[in-house]
C-alpha cells in the first residue's frame, strides 16, 4: 500500500468535520498542526507553544477530555471546543487533538450600535448586513445604522450561524434578508437584499457561501 504523508492524512481527516471546525494537533508543548474553517480561525502556526488556559492546555493538564467555552481573554477570540489527550501504547501523554467551534450565542437577541443621537438595539433578524469600512464596523437595518465597538471577525463569533454568514472580508450579511443571487466574474456572486443592497461574495468564500446555501 501507498505510504501516505502525516499532512495528507491530518487533511483528509479535517473534511470529515464541518468547514465550521477547526482542528488543531499537538504534542505536549506546541502545534503539530492546524487546519482554520471559514467561521473560527485562531491563526496557529505550527510550532506555535500552546498557551496557559486554552482549551488544549486544558486537556494536557488534566489528561482528560475537555469540552468548555473558552473566552477572549485567553487568546484573543471566543471559542467553544472540544481537547481529547492523546496516549502511547504504555500510557504515556504524548499529545492532544481540538475540534474548535464558533461561539453559540447565548441570551441575545439584538445588536446595539452607535448612532449620532446615542444607541439603538437592532434585534437579529432586522439586521441587513455588517461592513467592515475605514476600520469602523457598521451595521444596516432598514430603520437605522450604525457603527459597533466589535471588528467584523469577533462579531461574526457572536452572531448566530444559522442567519448570517460571512460573504466576504469586508462583509457579513443575514441571509434571510437576500431576495436574489447573481452570478458575477470569476466564480464571485452579487446579493440583493430586501432593501435593494447589492453586497458581494468574493472567490475565497464563494464555494463555501454556496455548501450552506445549498446550490
Amino acid at each position: 500500500m501507498k505510504r501516505f504523508s502525516l499532512e495528507y492524512i491530518l487533511n483528509v481527516v479535517g473534511e470529515l468535520f464541518s468547514d465550521e471546525v477547526s482542528i488543531a494537533i499537538s504534542d505536549k508543548k506546541h502545534y503539530l498542526y492546524y487546519r482554520p474553517s471559514k467561521r473560527v480561525n485562531l491563526k496557529i502556526k505550527t510550532g506555535d507553544p500552546i498557551k496557559k488556559g486554552t482549551i488544549t492546555d486544558k486537556a494536557l493538564s488534566t489528561q482528560k477530555k475537555v469540552s468548555e467555552y473558552i473566552d477572549r481573554d485567553v487568546i484573543g477570540v471566543p471559542y467553544d471546543g472540544q481537547a481529547v489527550p492523546l496516549f502511547d501504547k504504555n500510557g504515556e501523554l504524548i499529545g492532544c487533538i481540538t475540534a474548535i467551534y464558533p461561539t453559540v450565542t447565548h441570551g441575545k437577541s439584538v445588536i446595539t450600535v452607535k448612532t449620532s443621537d446615542g444607541w439603538v438595539p437592532i434585534p437579529f433578524p432586522k439586521v441587513l448586513y455588517i461592513e467592515a469600512k475605514e476600520r469602523k464596523t457598521y451595521v444596516y437595518s432598514k430603520r437605522s445604522s450604525g457603527t459597533h465597538k466589535f471588528p467584523l471577525q469577533e462579531l461574526e463569533y457572536i452572531l448566530p450561524n444559522d442567519s448570517f454568514i460571512r460573504c466576504h472580508r469586508s462583509y457579513i450579511v443575514n441571509v434571510n434578508q437576500i431576495v436574489d443571487i447573481f452570478p458575477d466574474t470569476h466564480s464571485t456572486f452579487i446579493l440583493v437584499l430586501t432593501d435593494g443592497s447589492q453586497i458581494p461574495v468574493s472567490q475565497s468564500y464563494s464555494s463555501y457561501f454556496r455548501k450552506l446555501l445549498s446550490f
